[in-house]
Parts: C-alpha cells; sequence; structure tokens
C-alpha cells in the first residue's frame, strides 16, 4: 500500500535534511604540532646514535657495533618517539572557555 506524504511533510523533511554550516574547531591545535615535532626530533635522534660503527678494515670483525649506544639507548629514543607520535596525535586540549 502507498503512503501518502503531505506538502508539509516534504517541507519538514527538506529543510531537516539540510546541513547548517557549523564552526569546528581544527583536528590539530598548536600543541599538537609543537609535541609532532618533538616526535620527529626524537626519531631523527635515535637513527643517528645508531648510526656508525664502521670497521676499517671490511674483512674484520668490529665490536663496536655491539655498544650500548647502539643496543639500549637508541631503540629506547626511538620508542619514546614513537609513543610521544601517537600521543600527539592523540591529545586533543579541553576548551576552557566557558562561553561554549
Amino acid at each position: 500500500m502507498a503512503k501518502i506524504i503531505t506538502v508539509e511533510q516534504k517541507e519538514q523533511a527538506k529543510n531537516s535534511s539540510i546541513q547548517k554550516p557549523t564552526t569546528k574547531s581544527p583536528l590539530f591545535r598548536k600543541i599538537n604540532y609543537i609535541l609532532m615535532g618533538i616526535c620527529v626530533f626524537l626519531l631523527i635522534l635515535g637513527y643517528i646514535l645508531l648510526s656508525g660503527g664502521k670497521s676499517p678494515d671490511p674483512e674484520g670483525f668490529s665490536p663496536e657495533i655491539f655498544s650500548t649506544r647502539r643496543i639500549v639507548v637508541s631503540p629506547i629514543i626511538m620508542l619514546a618517539g614513537i609513543i610521544a607520535g601517537v600521543f600527539a596525535i592523540m591529545y586533543h586540549p579541553q576548551n576552557k572557555n566557558p562561553k561554549e
């Protein structure tokens, strides 16, 4: 059975489907970009600490590749950079403005 729709119901449906423009705050704020910059800095620092250890003789073994800096410190700094990156993306400061 066909449903009968009045002109008023059509107008209501038309008006309710029109989206009014809203002013939304930006997705990322200044603090998010600062935290992302810290993340990038930590990752670059970790890769710099990871590099090096070249042996003067290509045929010889260099124990420098097993230094504490490369095996412990650098991965910890890089992991901190990744965690900082996730935090920087997820962080959303609360609005302190009582007018909103």
